[in-house]
């Protein structure tokens, strides 16, 4: 999903692509790496400031356990 970036009252040319969201509230982030980095939760929360939502998820498929690589990101709760 392709969020439009307004910065200042300026439409910026190149939209940021969201990997998706669910229900209208949460976006999910989707990963596969080996080595996790937190800029990803700081990815995430930019998309979270831009859409006026509250909740994220990052989703990492390249933990050995999907369940250790998922990671909570909040924007003002």
């Amino acid at each position: 999903m392709s969020v439009p970036i307004n910065y200042k009252g300026v439409l910026l040319a190149f939209p940021l692509r969201i990997d998706l969201i669910v229900g209208g509230k949460v976006v999910v982030e989707c990963k596969a790496v080996t080595q996790y980095n937190e800029i990803f939760e700081a990815q995430t929360l930019t998309y979270l400031r831009l859409t006026g939502l509250k909740l994220g998820l990052v989703i990492n498929f390249g933990e050995k356990r999907v369940n250790t690589g998922i990671h909570r990101v909040v924007n003002g709760l």
